[in-house]
């Protein structure tokens, strides 16, 4: 199991500035956003330089590139929002092919305007779940053509808000491209250990068969975001339910500043040895 980290976690414009910061903290992969390489986060056009320079980073600093981000809200009210997502995700679909990545991580989307990650009482509704699947259908066939994954998120705020939701979409769209990005700290705010593992349990359950990388982050104790290690999510449990389940992929790591990238990165060490690993 490899560990990586959210490539935006370190400053910087270019992928040898980032990398080299990434493979310093002794981390081996990254989930790369494209703001790494002085682009938006979802750009319509990625030149071949462009993708020449993360390539030649990737190799020299040995850093692998384990996903890109194509995160935009699926189901925006605005058409030319979600028309724009996926232009974006059809470039970023060819970098991926390009350089040997092959997933890409989606946003399920919610019904808020303003930010893709705050929850709405309409994602619930029957009408954000087909256009979930229609937007969705539209991204199947860009990762047909480009043999490539799409990674959706169990995450509370979006329309995909829970294990046995995410379990019934893949279902639903029958399709192998879609596969499933796993944060257990994205599927409760509060919780005691019991229930902890009840939840992270019931998900392996569900969705253990398409899981094809691992995030880690952590809540504190009043249901804010805390850094990894620093708070409550038990990884001991985590790690040992990520190993029996025969997990290949990668564990990566988000949600904390730059200066406590290295500690991070020594605590998931560490968790993983102790593991067994």
């Amino acid at each position: 199991m490899k560990i990586g980290v959210f490539a935006k976690t370190y400053s910087g414009i270019s992928p040898t500035e980032v990398l080299t910061k990434v493979h310093k903290a002794g981390y081996e992969s990254v989930a790369y956003n494209m703001v790494c390489s002085n682009l938006s986060s979802l750009p319509h056009d990625v030149t071949e330089d462009v993708i020449e320079d993360l390539m030649i980073s990737s190799l020299a600093t040995t850093v692998e590139i384990d996903s890109l981000s194509a995160t935009y809200n699926m189901i925006h009210l605005s058409k030319q929002v979600r028309e724009n997502g996926l232009a974006s995700l059809l470039s970023l679909a060819k970098v991926a092919n390009l350089i040997g990545c092959n997933l890409i991580t989606l946003c399920t989307g919610t019904r808020c305007q303003t930010n893709q990650w705050h929850g709405h009482p309409d994602n619930n509704s029957q009408q954000a779940w087909d256009e979930l699947v229609s937007e969705m259908r539209k991204a199947i066939q860009i990762a047909e053509q480009y043999n490539i994954y799409l990674g959706i998120e169990p995450e509370l705020s979006n329309v995909i808000n829970s294990a046995t939701k995410a379990k019934q979409l893949i279902e639903q769209l029958d399709s192998d491209r879609v596969r499933i990005i796993f944060d257990p700290a994205n599927l409760f705010e509060q919780a005691t250990l019991a229930e902890q593992h009840h939840i992270i349990e019931e998900s392996f359950n569900l969705l253990e068969p398409y899981i094809i990388q691992a995030h880690a982050k952590d809540r504190n104790a009043d249901g804010s975001f805390g850094v990894t290690g620093k708070g409550i999510l038990d990884y001991d449990f985590y790690i040992r339910m990520l190993i029996n389940s025969g997990f290949q992929g990668d564990l990566i790591a988000h949600g904390f500043s730059e200066q406590d990238g290295q500690f991070v990165q020594d605590f998931l060490r560490k968790k993983v040895i102790q593991a067994g690993q």
